[in-house]
């Protein structure tokens, strides 16, 4: 289908909206394009990135390369993802560290309501698909509880973070920037974002572009020969991913980061009454209630305005 303007500005403002779920450790970029409708076009997409298109370009022949990798849907989106992150990345940084009960509420229900709408799109809920959805919960699962590792700022595990970290980016449920804390990269990636280290973005940019290449041809044979397996599995990584996208959280462990803040290394789940106890802030509740409301119907408002466009 043919796309005009107003659908590369659409296709820019949700490749922003990608790149602002990035930057919070515990929300994927993946989940918002299967939610705004684009995510099996960006596998494809990236996908065709291959030798054939880069004959194409060699050759002398950039037109074609360009329609051959879907480029003009490629740069519009990963114009707002960059956009996003240079621009928002602060922004949420500031929200996620003075109101983050109401950030990750809106989170969680946002999720919650992607993972219903991503469960809608399985016509047929066999036994596969069912045990497909409940291992995509136990990986995700198991993800967010593994113990963040030590920060290591050699050039080689630079690039091995990039490979890694954007496999999971495009993965709904699991978080590109939860798998940086894990590597024990995040606040270093996102220190060199901030201060423009051209060096260290290069190299992590260079891993993050082989890795999403490599994973993007695994995941466009997923969806051609196991669809509805794949789309479970998908489901079940965003329902096992809300265990860290839970609002209330005590801290267990914490750091010192390079501005002498004190930041949480490591939390634990606990109630909101729990919560509330600890900090004394009892109007946090309601607030964090409409803000899960706010997410949730969210989803759902979306969907219902795809289905009228199209």
């Amino acid at each position: 289908m043919t796309k005009n303007i107003r659908d590369y500005l659409l296709l820019t403002l949700k490749g922003m909206a990608m790149g602002a779920a990035d930057v919070v450790p515990g929300v994927s970029g993946g989940t918002i394009a299967l939610i705004t409708g684009i995510y099996e076009e960006l596998i494809f997409s990236i996908k065709s990135i291959n030798l054939k298109a880069l004959k194409l370009l060699l050759s002398g022949r950039p037109a074609a390369f360009w329609k051959a990798i879907n480029g003009s849907f490629l740069l519009s989106v990963l114009l707002g993802i960059a956009i996003s992150i240079f621009s928002l990345a602060k922004g949420l940084t500031f929200l996620l560290h003075h109101y983050p009960i109401l950030v990750w509420s809106f989170f969680f229900g946002l999720i919650v309501a992607s993972a219903i709408y991503v469960a809608r799109t399985i016509k047929a809920w066999n036994a596969g698909a069912v045990i497909a959805g409940i291992a995509g919960i136990v990986i995700a699962y198991f993800i967010t509880v593994i113990s963040p590792a030590e920060a290591n700022t050699t050039w080689f595990y630079i690039f091995f973070s990039g490979m890694i970290a954007i496999c999971a980016m495009i993965l709904p449920g699991i978080s590109g920037s939860f798998i940086l804390v894990l590597l024990g990269m995040y606040q270093f990636i996102l220190g060199a974002v901030g201060d423009l280290n051209i060096p260290v973005l290069l190299v992590f940019v260079a891993g993050a572009a082989i890795g999403i290449i490599g994973f993007s041809n695994v995941l466009s044979w997923l969806l051609k020969k196991f669809h509805t397996l794949t789309i479970a599995l998908l489901a079940g990584f965003m329902v096992g991913s809300l265990n860290k996208i839970w609002p209330w959280k005590e801290v267990t462990e914490s750091f010192i980061d390079r501005h002498g803040e004190v930041r949480p290394l490591a939390e634990k789940n606990i109630l909101p009454t729990t919560y509330e106890n600890l900090t004394g802030n009892e109007s946090l509740l309601w607030g964090a209630i409409l803000f899960l409301v706010v997410g949730f119907v969210l989803i759902f408002v979306i969907e219902a305005a795809s289905k009228k466009k199209r």
